[in-house]
Formats: C-alpha cells, sequence, structure tokens
C-alpha cells in the first residue's frame, strides 16, 4: 500500500513537472522569443522552431474548428486525464506511474492551451529528419508515456507468462 501510494505521487509529481515545463517553454517561445511574429527560426538542417496555432489534438489530428468540437475536446482531454489519474491511484509498477504522469501532464498542459486560447501552441520542428509534423512538450510527453504504457504492459506480460511457466 505504501508503495502504491509512492507510485501515485511520482506520476502526479511527474505530470505537475510536465504541465510546467509545457507552459514555460510555450510562453518562451511566444512571448520572448516572439515566435508567432517571426514564424519559423531555423535552428539547423534537423530542428527549427516554427509557430502553429492547432486547432486539433496530437500532431493536428481531429480539427476543432468551431465551439462545439474546441469545447468537446477539452471535454475529452479532462476525462481522459481524469481517468488517467484514477488508474494512477491503482498503479502496480513504477513504470506505469511514469507513463500515466507523461500522459495526464501533456494532456492537462494541452487542455490549457486550447481553454485558454482557443488553440494548441505548436512550435518543435523537427522537419528535417521527414517528420511533418510540429508539436510541444505536452505532444512529445503524451506519445512517450503512450509508448512506456505498451512497453510496460509488454513487460507484466513476459514476467507474467515467465512465472506460470516455472
Amino acid at each position: 500500500m505504501v508503495a502504491m501510494r509512492a507510485r501515485f505521487w511520482l506520476g502526479l509529481a511527474l505530470a505537475l513537472a510536465v504541465i510546467g515545463a509545457d507552459q514555460l517553454s510555450k510562453f518562451w517561445v511566444v512571448s520572448l522569443v516572439g515566435l508567432p511574429e517571426i514564424g519559423k527560426i531555423e535552428l539547423s538542417g534537423v530542428f527549427d522552431l516554427t509557430y502553429v496555432r492547432n486547432a486539433g489534438v496530437s500532431f493536428g489530428l481531429l480539427h476543432a474548428n468551431g465551439q462545439i468540437e474546441r469545447w468537446g475536446l477539452i471535454a475529452m482531454s479532462g476525462g481522459i486525464a481524469c481517468a488517467f489519474v484514477w488508474w494512477l491511484r491503482s498503479a502496480e509498477r513504477q513504470l506505469s506511474a511514469v507513463a500515466l504522469g507523461l500522459v495526464i501532464g501533456g494532456a492537462v498542459g494541452n487542455l490549457i492551451d486550447r481553454a485558454r486560447l482557443g488553440y494548441v501552441v505548436d512550435f518543435l520542428d523537427f522537419s528535417g529528419l521527414a517528420f511533418p509534423w510540429v508539436f510541444n512538450v505536452a505532444d512529445a510527453s503524451i506519445t512517450i508515456g503512450a509508448a512506456l504504457l505498451i512497453l510496460d504492459y509488454l513487460f507484466a506480460e513476459s514476467a507474467s507468462r515467465q512465472a506460470k511457466a516455472a
């Protein structure tokens, strides 16, 4: 029970760190760098800062062009974050807690933008690597968290099969 509580707080702390990093990075590129006025800053052949107003979800999917769609995406993001916090309460492994914390933080980071601005600020551009999407810290966090959840599931299944075979 103590270990489960510790995993919960670890995941929650990571979610808060992701929210902070996401919001601070967006504040930096918008307010301090002035990326909306500049549009794009070429940094290398691989990575640039490119300002994009994303009305959809991660990587520009599911565009929300009207208020109904916008608030629907906000409700969906909030619901997913709440469901993952509930799941985090019973996380049995540390990798699960880390993965859930990343997804929760990313969902809430983008939810804040969508509620406050009506769109999500994206700016990380790796098109030099033939990656066609511009994204942000929250999107990266969600993607990494989802990948870690899959790994956690595969590791848990493998361990379960080995325990049954022994």
